[in-house]
């Protein structure tokens, strides 16, 4: 057994500060404070001299790592990853690539799954196939414009099968709904996600019953529906602000350019502390940076100028959020790693209780991350 000693404990909704917390067989298995605690004679002592000791972090939305594509180098880029702190990250395949391509990208993806070093991928998030072919970096190389058919997408589902955890879509799409009944039945418990989209409140609205509870990268690359020149309408933002049910992502860089940090409080405050969930959408894109983004580093563009996704890891989103809303310590933790965990149906993970997955970091006020602790091993 190990006892985590010296720990200021980030739960839920508050801190136990002056904690020990116990880990065996992989499993957290009891913690407390340390004056009314006692530690067993013969565990394994890890002192975090103070340090919070949160959940470890789920990035559900993320390409790559540490200049390490997933769909090509899955090894180092994981690793880079949980460096970071990032315990549970879902590999994102993207729809700049045809179904030939696609397959091998999950091939390989998959056969690091299985690995020791590539433990902490938990499965797919498809920003693939079938988008608004209008909306998204890199779009003029969408290889899925054309109908939707079936014998495109069904060898790619057949492939990802229950590793599929999100698949991302635009449910303005001609034929969407058939495409999202045949993914249901590769995998019952997946989820979908609207982005790069579009569509009017009532296309997403209609494809909530089959699982769509996510909206991607919120507040980018989105579309709006006005119905008269003079007047803003209602699209896909409007839509996943106002259903509770649907959770929304967010990328916060250090200048607030992904999302204004105005924006960033507007949207803790209408999807509250539940449904807010914080992404990296780490990328490996290398055009040129465009005028007036000088001396931005953690964004990333395409050839066309257009922002490409990040250079952040989420321990640095989450210190985004904390200077540019406000949010707390227990705040962020639960953006990071309790609310996408559950966002994706991963219920074994994502926070601290007796009985779940030892996916630990240790952090400093600012989220600096000092130790790392994935299924119970120190790594």
């Amino acid at each position: 057994m190990i006892a985590i000693k010296n720990a200021t404990l980030v739960m839920k909704d508050h801190l136990i500060p002056e904690a020990v917390l116990f880990v065996e067989n992989g499993l957290i298995a009891g913690f407390g404070e340390m004056r009314t605690t006692a530690i067993p004679e013969g565990c394994q002592i890890i002192d975090a001299q103070g340090l919070f000791v949160g959940p470890g972090l789920v990035d559900i939305h993320n390409h790559s790592g540490g200049g390490h594509w997933f769909f090509d180098e899955p090894i180092p880029a994981a690793q880079f990853n949980l460096e970071h702190g990032t315990t549970t990250v879902l590999a994102t395949l993207y729809f700049n690539m045809n179904k030939d391509q696609l397959l091998e990208q999950a091939k390989t993806v998959q056969a690091a799954m299985k690995t020791p070093d590539g433990a902490n991928i938990a499965g797919f998030y498809m920003e693939t196939p079938y988008m608004n072919p209008k909306f998204g970096a890199d779009r003029e190389a969408n290889p899925w414009k054309g109908p939707i058919c079936k014998d495109d997408y069904q060898p790619l589902i057949d492939q990802v099968g229950t590793d599929a955890k999100v698949w991302v879509l635009a449910p303005e799409r001609e034929n969407i709904e058939q495409f999202v009944i045949d993914a249901k039945k590769a995998n019952p418990t997946v989820k979908f996600a609207v982005g790069h989209s579009e569509a009017s409140p009532q296309q997403i609205e209609a494809l909530m019953p089959y699982g769509l509870c996510i909206g991607t990268h919120h507040t980018n690359a989105t579309g709006d529906r006005p119905m008269y020149p003079e007047c803003r309408g209602v699209c896909v933002d409007e839509t996943v602000n106002y259903n509770h049910g649907i959770y929304a992502e967010m990328i916060s860089d250090s200048r607030g350019i992904h999302v204004d940090p105005y924006m960033q409080r507007l949207i803790r405050k209408i999807k509250g502390e539940d449904r807010l969930v914080l992404i990296s959408d780490s990328c490996v894109f290398d055009g040129p940076v465009p005028e007036g983004y000088d001396g931005v580093t953690d964004l990333c563009f395409d050839y066309e100028g257009e922002i490409a996704g990040s250079k952040l890891t989420l321990e640095v989103a989450c210190r985004n959020v904390m200077k540019h809303t406000g949010a707390s310590i227990v705040d962020v933790f639960r953006y990071a790693s309790y609310n996408p965990a559950r966002a994706v149906g991963f219920t074994d993970r994502g926070e601290i209780r007796n009985g779940l997955r030892a996916d630990l970091v240790f952090v400093d006020h600012w989220m600096n991350v000092k130790k790392v602790i994935l299924g119970g091993e120190v790594k």
